[in-house]
């Protein structure tokens, strides 16, 4: 653990503060966690915990229980004032617990608040990265692009050390729970193949392509040819490497290009955008849709995936994803997406909720870079590393427990009021493996 001064240490008088986080948390519906504080004496709610939190310096004890919030809470674990030992998610689940309380009617709470009090407040200068909000209007092209690039490029190895092998950073598809990552990611892609009922020689435009596994999906099982656009020079890259490894370099190309920017005049058979919806800003929504919509030949399908916003849930306090993670990112309730895409005349044909899938996705993600831990820090910066695991499992959380949601929209332009979409939903969920999936040649 951290070392800290004997001034500060005297500041707080360790078994009482352990003691009253035994009354703290004693109506806890779930105790199944160890407290270690910074002097080693600990508290514990189970003798088998699911996690142990580290307590390494009093100004953490500050955070928690000096009204508390998600950004100073943050904060505390990415400075090493707190660390998590075992299951992080159950940590979360525990500080929502403290997030929801009022400190003054918890037990015990106006005793560690007196304690807490006495211990000056210490924050470590962040060397992060951030977008400046001054500097241009929210969701302009350049600030946009330095906000995916504040997300996106960080090295290419880091995410290949927890994504699958395609690098496909979306929600999978499980057909058990028990589905391996690479697997339930190859239904993901084909599944939304699936969905866009693509045929050989259609043109298919993909919104934010990432490292370009749609595209080297579709290109190479379904033969249409595929074009990818996103802001981030290195995902460009490292797709491009893909493609011509591939041997799909006739079929598929990457773009660094903005959508807002693609030339109207071109058409595209389907149009798919995989997890960028987050990104476009609820006042861009219509120029988003629009701007589709003219992509889109008639009769053409556009599959909209994204994060939604449960429309009753109020966030307590300032977002540490919002501040470290996602810069200028926007989630709204999938009603507020639905209503700008028909104002743009799409037709909605069909919209899927993958919940309880993006929490299994996120629970392997957070998995696999724990395991590479070591190798996630040599190759960014422990602050990264604990950037990721915290919000990957804060993600996980919010979708356990409703308060964001993952759709599948399926949206169609018409033709003369005739759809192209199939009466039923069959093809859709006929089973399949890679080996069973043959290529389009």
């Amino acid at each position: 653990m951290g070392l800290i001064s004997d001034s500060m240490a005297r500041h707080v008088p360790v078994r009482a503060t352990r003691e009253s986080l035994a009354q703290v948390f004693a109506d806890y519906p779930k105790p199944d966690f160890r407290v270690c504080l910074w002097d080693g004496t600990s508290w514990s709610g189970s003798e088998t915990p699911r996690f142990t939190l580290l307590v390494k310096h009093p100004n953490a004890l500050r955070q928690m229980f000096d009204s508390p919030n998600e950004l100073t809470l943050g904060e505390c674990y990415i400075h090493d004032e707190l660390d998590v030992e075992g299951d992080i998610e159950g940590a979360i689940e525990m500080a929502d617990y403290l997030l929801a309380q009022d400190r003054h009617s918890l037990p015990a709470g106006l005793w560690l608040a007196n304690i807490v009090g006495r211990i000056p407040l210490r924050r470590a200068e962040s060397n992060r990265q951030k977008v400046d909000a001054n500097s241009d209007t929210v969701h302009s092209r350049e600030r946009d692009r330095r906000a995916i690039s504040h997300h996106y490029d960080l090295p290419p190895e880091f995410f290949a050390l927890w994504l699958d092998r395609r690098r496909v950073y979306s929600c999978a598809y499980f057909q058990t729970k028990e589905s391996d990552l690479d697997t339930a990611q190859f239904h993901k892609l084909d599944y939304l193949c699936r969905k866009l009922c693509l045929r050989p020689g259609e043109r298919l435009l993909d919104i934010g392509c990432g490292w370009g596994g749609m595209l080297t999906h579709a290109a190479s099982h379904y033969g249409v040819e595929a074009l990818g656009i996103t802001l981030s020079v290195r995902q460009a890259e490292v797709a491009r490497q893909c493609i011509r490894e591939l041997g799909l370099n006739d079929r598929c190309r990457v773009e660094v290009c903005d959508y807002r920017d693609l030339e109207q005049e071109q058409q595209f058979d389907k149009i798919s955008s995989i997890g960028m919806f987050e990104h476009v800003g609820e006042a861009h929504l219509p120029e988003y849709f629009s701007r589709v919509w003219r992509l889109l030949r008639t009769g053409g399908i556009f599959v909209n995936t994204g994060i939604a916003t449960s429309a009753t849930y109020q966030r307590r306090g300032p977002s540490f994803i919002d501040r470290y993670v996602f810069p200028d990112g926007e989630l709204v309730p999938i009603s507020t997406a639905l209503r700008a895409a028909e104002m743009c005349n799409f037709e909605v044909r069909d919209v899927e909720s993958l919940r309880e899938h993006y929490a299994l996705t996120l629970r392997h993600w957070v998995r696999r870079l724990e395991v590479h831990a070591g190798e996630a820090e040599r190759l960014t910066s422990q602050m990264t590393y604990r950037i990721w695991r915290l919000y990957m499992a804060a993600s996980a959380h919010a979708f356990s427990t409703g308060r964001v949601n993952l759709y599948h929209t399926l949206l169609i332009k018409p033709l003369r009021g005739a759809s192209s979409t199939p009466l039923t939903r069959a093809d859709w969920y006929r089973s399949g493996s890679a080996e069973d999936i043959k290529p389009a040649l």
